[in-house]
């Protein structure tokens, strides 16, 4: 029966590791990395719209749609829809991806970095508040 017991957990063990992405997203990482971005922009419940536009609900909204930001042409008009694709895609070369953006970051080039900044953000709703 001990026998049993064991196999079985070991089993379930190893079904869960396969299951389980080797990358997987690491928000405490994330926030590590969102220091790269703080001097610019801001995230949870007193965020403000700085040099850069508040990150609150970043993910599913369109590009240049934060209400008092004063974005560029370029990016009020790129209609680009912020999911995990496209927020890496112009995480890595802001300028290559929306050419005319005011962001002048260099970019973060480093595949994990970016979803483990993307697990971070992920975690604010557009009120600010942690979901």
């Amino acid at each position: 029966m001990m026998k049993t017991t064991v196999a079985t957990a070991a089993l379930l063990a190893a079904i869960w590791l396969a299951a389980t992405p080797a990358s997987a997203q690491d928000a405490a990482a994330g926030e590590k990395s969102f220091a790269k971005c703080r001097a610019c922009h801001q995230v949870g419940e007193t965020a403000k719209n700085v040099i850069g536009p508040a990150l609150n609900g970043l993910f599913g909204r369109q590009s240049g749609t934060v209400e008092g930001y004063s974005y560029s042409p370029a990016n009020k008009n790129a209609g680009i829809p912020w999911d995990d694709a496209s927020f890496a895609a112009y995480i890595k070369d802001p300028k290559a991806k929306m050419p005319g953006t005011k962001m002048v970051f260099a970019g973060i080039k480093n595949d994990k970095e970016i979803t483990d900044l993307t697990a971070y953000l992920k975690q604010f709703g557009a009120d600010g508040k942690k979901l």
